[in-house]
């Protein structure tokens, strides 16, 4: 029995806007994260520094009580320095625009996106929804009001 089986799916429901776009998917049976392709016309290229918008050429609905997290793909980032800016970006459940990914290069060299390209992934993911309660104190913990590095070296 295959891992994969056990897991309980989510259903997305997909618009294509493009004939060219590609529907995300899964590239193994135990990956997180579906790959986002680019739908462009032609070649765009991303000058260190830049952030661009790749259009994906589609529009999604995803349930209440989830999100969509818009992820780097590793070899981009690792091998190019091209990643998602604001990783991981989050789509809403009542989103139900184009899909686009913000790309920035941070590497030394242009970078070119090409039609069809994998630009990134999306990880499908509960959200818990917090009910705020406003108090005159918190509750004292070890740490206290340490901030950034004040757990280690």
């Amino acid at each position: 029995m295959s891992t994969a089986t056990t897991i309980t799916p989510v259903t997305l429901r997909f618009k294509r806007l493009s004939p060219g776009a590609t529907i995300p998917r899964y590239q193994t049976d135990l990956a997180a994260g579906m790959d986002l392709h680019a739908c462009i016309d032609a070649a765009m290229t991303i000058a260190p520094g830049q952030i661009v918008r790749v259009p994906l050429g589609f529009a999604m609905a995803i349930p209440p009580g989830f999100e969509g997290q818009v992820r780097p793909r590793s070899g981009l980032a690792t091998k190019h320095g091209v990643t998602v800016p604001n990783a991981p970006g989050t789509v809403d459940a009542d989103y139900r625009g184009e899909m686009m990914v913000a790309l920035i290069n941070l590497g030394r060299e242009p970078f070119e996106v090409t039609p069809g390209m994998r630009v990134a992934q999306l990880v499908i993911a509960p959200v818990a929804r917090a009910e705020i309660d406003e108090v005159d104190d918190l509750d004292a913990t070890a740490r206290g009001s340490g901030g950034f590095g004040s757990t280690g070296h």
